[in-house]
């Protein structure tokens, strides 16, 4: 597991949230209604890609991947 910075640049994450209420007309509550549904997401294809671990199938690099390693 890579290691996490052990302070974030905040304005990182300031500009993120910037982005993702303009993307939302600045509606907050669609924001994180948003932002919640983008984790579901992500938490159903973790839970995927580890039940296929574990079954002993590994998907398969892509290309993007392979050039990262």
């Amino acid at each position: 597991m890579s290691a996490l910075p052990s302070l974030p640049d905040n304005s990182r994450y300031e500009k993120a949230c910037d982005q993702a209420i303009a993307m939302c007309d600045g509606n907050l509550r669609s924001t994180i209604k948003a932002l919640i549904m983008a984790n579901e997401y992500l938490e159903a294809e973790l839970e995927e890609l580890q039940a296929a671990i574990a079954a002993g199938c590994v998907p398969a690099r892509t290309h993007a991947a392979s050039d990262a390693a």
